[in-house]
């Protein structure tokens, strides 16, 4: 019986080994594949606004919709940043009173930028501290998930921007 056991036990516990070897880095691959989408829908998010709409705010208290990509452009850096630990690229001083086409192309260049520093990046660091916003430490997986946890704050501010300007955010239009 007991031979008959260990087969049942083996049967059972080779795919759950041969799966842990195939997500080696099930953390930090999540991450990459949310920036890959997220960069599409950000991204989109930028270019469906009118240049006219990026003075746009819903109310007084509320960031215009320039500053918002302002925002989104210099988070994304700095987070990368402070995850990768590569060096933060040069970047010009985004204003939000910027042209549309330097906050979409900020924007974007802050995506490309996550992706390279994001490339090298595994689950063996996450543990690891790093600094963030005002000198305050965290680990490594939890500035990810800050980094994740923006991306979707941004974009649903940005896709309540577009729908009460008449728009449809990026996720709401047709596929092509």
């Amino acid at each position: 019986m007991k031979p008959v056991l260990s087969l049942v036990l083996a049967a059972l516990l080779c795919p759950v080994a041969a799966g842990a070897q195939m997500h080696a880095n099930p953390v930090t691959d999540t991450v990459r594949q949310q920036l890959q989408r997220e960069s599409k829908n950000l991204g989109g998010a930028a270019a469906e606004m009118p240049a006219d709409k990026y003075a746009f705010r819903p109310t007084e208290p509320q960031m215009t919709f320039g500053h918002l990509m302002m925002h989104i452009a210099q988070s994304n850096v700095f987070l990368c940043s402070k995850i990768s630990g590569m060096a933060a690229p040069a970047q010009a001083k985004l204003a939000e009173t910027d042209p549309k086409t330097t906050l979409v192309q900020a924007v974007k260049a802050s995506f490309d930028y996550c992706g390279t520093a994001l490339a090298k990046v595994d689950d063996s660091s996450l543990g690891d501290e790093v600094e963030v916003f005002g000198g305050r430490k965290m680990t490594r997986a939890a500035a990810l998930i800050s980094l994740s946890d923006d991306w979707a704050d941004h974009y649903s501010a940005a896709a309540m921007y577009l729908r009460l300007n008449g728009l449809l955010p990026p996720t709401a239009q047709a596929r092509k």
